[in-house]
């Protein structure tokens, strides 16, 4: 049985959400201090629900001592669970929590409703939201990958296909997983590869950057803390700003002039989450890897926010798996105009001593802001006169090509080098430097 690679694969996997309009939440913990915090997180799963389309009906918190290896949760909260969804008369059951395709198929029969996880309805939120090519991609390949090990879940048919007419057949075939599971390898073959020729693009744009010798600054941060708005703010990009989460998925780049006439380019980043999906991180990693080739992080904080804190600590943690945690970084406690905790505003302060407090919605701090780009851009470049001599040419193709050359003379066996370089680079010129 031949297959288009180029057709999307379609399985009962598009059913679970996409009808769905009304949903019953389940957060579990594991100690009596943690109920507040599952709380708490209830509260975003709900604002992925709303940014979805999906009314949060009904949620029930559950305490456990250990996770079930069968239903995650425990019998007796199964059946509660089963009891609110029909009272509720909900859709769908989501869990905060990832949960294996084997409780995922047990939790369905027995509560006789679509259950589904943190990750799942994550994917289907970046998928609604996708704009250009490359999100689609990248949200497709997620797809892919989370379907492989749910395949048993998506078809209950699961009979021998046979060919042949006149009663004669030709063997037992193929089960229709094994059909989907070979359209879904060669899809996944097929995505890597356009997403490479996607890469490869996204490459010479960043090369291109680097040859402008522009510095470049990537706005990072926990979704919905106000990036695109900064963005706005700042170059007047007309980037969708809106306040859900995900509301940008597509990396923008634009180029604005600080306050002593430099020019930057400033780069909007899709938003990161707690619990990101792994499907997620590794299909958006090309677009997530932007900020390794940016001189400055600016990491944006929604201070009014009361789980501030943990949003952070999460932004850093993504970043530490894209091994860009010790990039040169400033951060940015936005939304300070709907703060009402003091207290919370100045152990921020504390934690993060280079820091700026503002609103990018109002413009309170916006000249604070750019000061301290200035500030922190000026510690990272350096202008120099440099004597290299003609044997060392490797060197000033370096320079040539990580920094920004305003002249270049050469006089008997040397080249003279009129640049600013990265202050990485600084060590290697000590020598030819001309004082």
């Amino acid at each position: 049985m031949e297959t288009d690679p180029t057709t999307p694969v379609t399985t009962h996997y598009e059913a679970p959400l996409q009808f769905c309009r009304r949903a019953v939440l389940v957060g579990v913990y594991f100690a009596t201090k943690e109920k507040s915090l599952c709380e708490e997180h209830l509260i975003e799963l709900t604002r992925l629900c709303e940014t979805y389309g999906l009314l949060k009906v009904g949620e029930l918190l559950c305490p456990l001592k250990k996770r079930d290896a069968a239903h995650f949760i425990g019998s007796g909260k199964v059946d509660e669970l089963r009891q609110l969804a029909e009272e509720l008369e909900a859709d769908v059951v989501i869990f905060d929590d990832e949960i294996s395709p084997h409780q995922q198929r047990n939790l369905e029969k027995l509560i006789g409703k679509p259950v589904v996880d943190r990750t799942e309805l994550i994917i289907e939120v970046f998928a609604q939201r996708a704009q250009t090519r490359e999100a689609r991609l990248q949200i497709e390949l997620a797809k892919v990958r989370y379907q492989v090990p749910r395949l048993k879940r998506l078809w209950t048919h699961l009979s021998r296909q046979t060919s042949g007419g006149g009663g004669f057949t030709k063997g037992e075939g193929e089960k229709q997983i094994e059909l989907d599971r070979r359209m879904l390898k060669t899809r996944l073959e097929r995505l890597k590869k356009e997403l490479n020729e996607v890469a490869q693009h996204r490459k010479m744009q960043r090369q291109a950057r680097l040859r402008a010798g522009i510095p470049t600054l990537a706005i990072v941060g926990y979704t919905n803390a106000g990036k695109s708005t900064l963005l706005n703010a700042l170059t007047q990009a007309g980037v969708l700003a809106e306040d859900k989460l995900f509301a940008t998925l597509d990396t923008t780049t634009r180029k604005f002039s600080l306050p002593n006439k430099q020019e930057v380019l400033l780069v909007d980043t899709v938003g990161f989450i707690r619990k990101i999906p792994h499907t997620l991180v590794a299909a958006f990693r090309s677009t997530l890897e932007e900020v390794l080739h940016t001189d400055l992080l600016l990491h944006l904080i929604d201070i009014s926010n009361p789980m501030a804190e943990e949003q952070a600590h999460e932004s850093f943690a993504v970043l530490k798996e894209l091994k860009a945690d010790q990039k040169p970084m400033l951060t940015v406690l936005n939304k300070a105009d709907a703060c009402t905790d003091e207290l919370r505003l100045n152990r921020m302060r504390l934690s993060f001593p280079r820091c700026v407090v503002m609103s990018a919605l109002t413009g309170q701090g916006m000249d604070d802001l750019a000061a301290a780009i200035v500030a922190e851009l000026s510690r990272l470049r350096k202008r120099l006169k440099l004597r290299i001599p003609q044997s060392h040419y490797v060197l000033v193709s370096e320079l040539m090509r990580e920094g920004k050359v305003y002249s270049c003379d050469y006089e008997g066996e040397d080249v003279l080098l009129d640049a600013e370089i990265p202050a990485k680079l600084e060590h290697k010129v000590e020598q030819f430097e001309i004082k």
